[in-house]
């Protein structure tokens, strides 16, 4: 191998301005992240000590993270080992803070229990709502959309030992039923729905969940008002998109190997292989997804794949059609997805390096491997000094592993109804995954100054994702720490699939000529 000649003036003015715009976007992000940590302390002090190890377990989530990107953005690298030990600790925290949490929520929630029933109304009534709130009237039956007998039939499923009601509000095509909670959310979901259905049969839906002022509240609505199947014509546009994304995933493997397919369509059996993998990849992910619903007894909506010339295809839009008992089985049918995509296009990243050897069909610039830290690393492990030359020579299952991970890392941004928003929902709950949507959203604005396709996404978010997911029928448990755990793993992985290498961290690496 000869000397390399040296970089040209303009060309390293370039890849420093490159690096510098690396560093100021992950500077943002750090900054950013702190600034939510330190207004998230505020917000907890007044809740005491529940309040504050909440806040400590969001801390302890994102330590890991802060101090992972802090090192990257002053060029010091955080290798595997390391990173494992981080998640391990943290996982560790947080396991042993829900604990104290959990218990100190049962010790509170025994002090509640109603006392015995007494003939005439508690003295100082008044101190039950902050004197500086009004106290609204109480609504007329007439004003509530719901008929009468069934509203009284309602009213009568509530008691001391679940749910005792204290008001009753006019809500859209059902109501709201105002009081507290007297028992364990699910079990008094359970309890009340049950006694709902004996009433009423099936046609109502009971809804635990969290008002404005984080206190649990019951909302019952009519069966007409759950989630419509699918329509034909919805029906025809997934079919139609479907067609599309074979055009653009033929097209992507034709751009790959450096034609257009519009100008040589008789050249498409080449780029059928790169459509095949393409499919293996979009097809598993959603296969995770039918899998996991399948499991819960919830129907899923045909999937509305989204052809992209770029890489083929940005995944694919699915809609929940039925209600979703609770938070665990929206976090397990949304992980379940890109846990299948991942793994195979893991799969196929790892198994193309493997393959990999001088004369293999594609040839790379070694600097193509700093575009992700992830498959940097990878690459590294299993090619060794052969990314310090110019060009690399890779087999194809490379590329197609390296867009499925950047296909299923898109997908687990924690914004609106993406996976990794409904991962951020099912775990954190509504206020966070609004949060975190529109700070997707802004760090996804600063990209798109360096990177059109991250304005793209961004596109596709705001106009076809960036509502959250409806509330679960009791949705106030959170899932278990193994499940956060999984979550904060998952959104880790994507992260380190889009960030990019810094040139300096690169080169120490050994990553580039």
């Amino acid at each position: 191998m000869g000397i390399l000649p040296a970089k040209t003036g303009v060309s390293a003015h370039v890849e420093e301005g490159r690096g510098s715009g690396i560093m100021v976007i992950t500077g943002l992000i750090l900054l950013a992240a702190i600034a939510i940590l330190v207004w998230g302390y505020r917000r907890a002090l007044p809740y005491g000590t529940v309040g504050i190890l909440a806040w400590l377990q969001s801390l302890v989530l994102m330590a890991p993270w802060l101090l992972f990107f802090g090192l990257f953005a002053l060029g010091i690298y955080v290798n595997l080992a390391g990173v494992l030990l981080l998640l391990l600790g943290s996982t560790g925290l947080y396991i042993y803070l829900g604990r104290r949490l959990r218990a100190l929520g049962q010790d509170m929630l025994s002090t509640q229990r109603p006392a015995p029933a007494m003939d005439s109304p508690p003295e100082n009534t008044d101190r039950l709502e902050p004197l500086d709130q009004p106290t609204p009237a109480p609504a007329a039956p007439a004003a509530i959309a719901l008929p009468p007998e069934d509203l009284t039939q309602i009213e009568g499923i509530f008691g001391l030992d679940t749910y005792f009601r204290t008001e009753t509000i006019p809500y859209d095509q059902g109501a709201i039923f105002r009081g507290n909670l007297r028992g364990e959310p699910a079990a008094t979901q359970a309890t009340l729905a049950e006694r709902l259905e004996e009433r009423l049969g099936d046609r109502y839906r009971l809804f635990l969940v969290e008002n404005l002022e984080q206190k649990p509240t019951v909302v019952v609505l009519p069966a007409t008002a759950d989630p419509v199947k699918t329509t034909p014509a919805q029906w025809a546009l997934a079919g139609v998109l479907a067609i599309a994304t074979l055009f653009t995933g033929l097209e992507a493997g034709a751009i790959l190997q450096g034609f257009d397919l519009l100008q040589d369509f008789s050249r498409w059996r080449a780029a059928l292989p790169f459509l095949v993998a393409l499919l293996v990849i979009l097809l598993s992910h959603e296969a995770g997804h039918w899998i996991a619903a399948r499991r819960y007894g919830v129907r899923l909506s045909p999937p509305f794949f989204i052809p992209a010339w770029q890489i083929g295809a940005f995944g694919s839009l699915t809609r929940f059609e039925s209600l979703l008992p609770n938070r665990s089985v929206l976090f397990d049918i949304s992980l379940a997805g890109p846990a299948a995509g991942g793994i195979i296009s893991l799969a196929m990243l790892v198994g193309g390096l493997l393959l990999s050897h001088p004369g293999s069909a594609f040839q790379i610039p070694s600097g193509f491997f700093q575009g992700s830290v992830l498959i940097g690393a990878l690459a590294k492990v299993v090619l060794g000094s052969a990314l310090q030359a110019p060009l690399v020579d890779i087999h194809p299952l490379t590329i197609m592993g390296w867009l499925g991970l950047v296909i299923t890392a898109l997908n687990l941004m924690p914004a609106g109804q993406l996976d990794g928003g409904r991962m951020v929902q099912a775990i954190y709950g509504r206020k966070t995954a609004n949060r975190t949507t529109v700070f997707t959203l802004v760090v996804l604005a600063l990209v798109a100054l360096a990177n059109p396709l991250a304005l793209y996404w961004a596109g596709v978010i705001v106009i076809l994702q960036r509502t959250l997911e409806r509330p679960c029928l009791n949705d106030i448990s959170e899932p278990n720490d193994a499940r956060a755990a999984l979550g904060l793993l998952a959104l880790f992985l994507a992260l380190t699939v889009l960030l990019p290498l810094t040139p300096s961290l690169a080169g120490r690496l050994g990553i580039g000529a």
